[in-house]
């Protein structure tokens, strides 16, 4: 009997008849760092996409592997391991995995972050050049490094002209309350929380020209030769573009995602939302920033500087512009 019906579902399956379970379509997996707020306009996409989408704590070398960052490593944090479709990180980190992953591929910037230099007038200090000789707290081998680069040399002075403080974002405020550092510098809301700290003994720096960051949506070549990836990356794209007017017009709307996601408290967010914009795009000038950057990774790192030919290989412009049709 048992052989009759095991016949019996071979030829209904032959005709049609009998079909093996719908594979699940397993949902677009986002990373990014829970506790920034560029990530405002991704966690809102996500949340819009519903069951297509998904987010959790993690960086770009999710898209390589399957082990997070180890902790303490320059630019790292603790997150969840699991390999990434998407991750969401500055372009500073895009630029040291790619050196290893030269299949990285950014596609969207979605928030440019204004940083600041946040220091103590009661240290003597009333412009940039005053930080020689100074002890500033920076998270090193990070995109805050680079703009406390780029601000030093402006005002004519260089990383040894400083006593660099290696600090991780949430000690910044401690250290500089309690005049371990002179400075700070770093992403918000911390440099929001040392200034309001500080109070009428704060005093900050920022020069967009000098440096902004780009916060992008980061994957790789072979996702986007994928069809169904593809697809569901360009989905979110259009609507990490959707959000990104929302942050820029109804913020408002974003603060508590970002608040809950964080853990920073929702006026933090609210203050802190102003030192950034939304430009929903690959600025014009993209290549021009990354290159620039890649000359102080190079000797940071004691290697020779990419040509700028491989790092405009980084850009694809293809799923933006698909999305936008």
């Amino acid at each position: 009997m048992l052989k009759k019906l095991q016949f019996l579902l071979v030829v209904l399956a032959a005709a049609g008849c009998v079909t093996k379970p719908a594979a699940v379509d397993a949902p677009l997996s986002v990373v990014g760092r829970p506790d920034v707020m560029e990530v405002g306009p991704v966690l809102h996409a996500v949340n819009e996409l519903g069951q297509t989408a998904s987010f959790r704590s993690g960086g770009i070398d999710n898209l390589f592997k399957d082990a997070g960052s180890p902790a303490g490593s320059a630019g790292a944090f603790d997150h969840a391991a699991g390999r990434a479709d998407v991750a969401a990180q500055a372009e500073t980190q895009a630029l040291r995995a790619s050196v290893d992953h030269p299949n990285l591929r950014i596609i969207l910037t979605v928030t440019e972050g204004l940083y600041r230099v946040v220091a103590r007038r009661s240290a003597g200090i009333t412009g940039m050049s005053d930080l020689r000789g100074k002890r500033i707290g920076v998270f090193e081998g990070t995109s805050a490094a680079y703009f406390l680069h780029c601000m030093l040399a402006g005002a004519g002075l260089s990383e040894e002209d400083v006593v660099l403080v290696p600090l991780r974002p949430r000690e910044m405020e401690p250290a500089i309350a309690a005049r371990q550092v002179d400075a700070v510098v770093i992403w918000e809301p911390e440099s929001e929380r040392s200034l309001a700290t500080l109070g009428a003994d704060a005093i900050a720096f920022s020069d967009p020209l000098q440096y902004r960051e780009l916060y992008n949506l980061n994957t790789t070549a072979e996702a986007l030769a994928d069809p169904s990836r593809r697809g569901k990356i360009v989905a979110l794209v259009r609507a990490v573009l959707a959000s990104g007017k929302v942050a820029q017009d109804r913020p408002q709307e974003i603060w508590p995602l970002v608040s809950a996601s964080s853990g920073y408290d929702l006026r933090l967010v609210a203050r802190s939302w102003p030192h950034h914009s939304f430009p929903g795009d690959l600025p014009a000038d993209v290549v021009d920033v990354l290159y620039a950057e890649e000359q102080w990774l190079a000797q940071e790192h004691d290697r020779r500087p990419r040509s700028r030919e491989i790092i405009a290989s980084m850009i694809d412009r293809s799923v933006l512009e698909e999305a936008r049709r």
